[in-house]
C-alpha cells in the first residue's frame, strides 16, 4: 500500500469534521435550516428529474420512514414541492421551490468561495489538477462502495 496513503486518510478525516451538519446549521448561508432538512433539498439537486422519496432515502442512506419525514419537513419548509409523475400516477416526483433554488444558490456560493480562499495561492493549473484528481477520487470511492477490503 502506497504510504501516502496515510496522509490522504488523515485529509479526509479533517474535511469529514470540518464539514458536519453542524457546522453547516451554526454559520453561513443556511444557517437556521435544519441541516437534515438542507440534506433532502441537496439530495433532490442531484437526483434532478429522479427524485422521489425512495430516491432521496438512497441519496441520504436513511430509511424510507426517516426519508419520508425528512421530506414532508422539506415541503413544510417550503423548500421543496411535490409534483405528480406524469409516467407514474402513484409516484410523486420532489422539486425544489424558487425558495429551495436560491437557498442552494446561497450555499453553493458559500462553498465555492471558501474553496477559492483555500486555493488562493495555487497556480489555476494546480487548482484544475486537483480538481480533476478529486473528481476521480470521488468516482472511486463512490464505486467500491459496497466493497469490503
Amino acid at each position: 500500500m502506497h504510504p501516502s496513503l496515510a496522509a490522504v486518510e488523515t485529509a479526509m478525516v479533517s474535511i469529514r469534521r470540518s464539514q458536519t451538519r453542524r457546522a453547516l446549521a451554526r454559520s453561513g448561508p443556511a444557517s437556521g435550516v435544519d441541516p437534515a432538512v438542507f440534506d433532502v433539498v441537496d439530495a433532490v439537486e442531484g437526483l434532478r428529474d429522479r427524485a422521489t422519496v425512495t430516491a432521496v432515502a438512497a441519496a441520504l442512506d436513511v430509511a424510507q420512514p426517516r426519508a419520508s419525514k425528512l421530506v414532508a419537513a422539506a415541503v413544510e419548509a417550503g423548500w421543496v414541492r411535490r409534483e405528480a409523475d406524469q409516467d407514474d400516477g402513484r409516484r410523486s416526483l420532489l422539486v425544489r421551490t424558487p425558495a429551495g433554488l436560491a437557498l442552494c444558490e446561497r450555499v453553493h456560493a458559500a462553498r465555492r468561495a471558501r474553496f477559492a480562499a483555500a486555493t488562493a495561492g495555487w497556480t489555476p493549473a494546480e487548482v484544475e489538477t486537483f480538481a480533476q484528481l478529486l473528481t476521480r477520487f470521488v468516482a472511486g470511492l463512490t464505486e467500491t462502495a459496497g466493497q469490503r477490503h
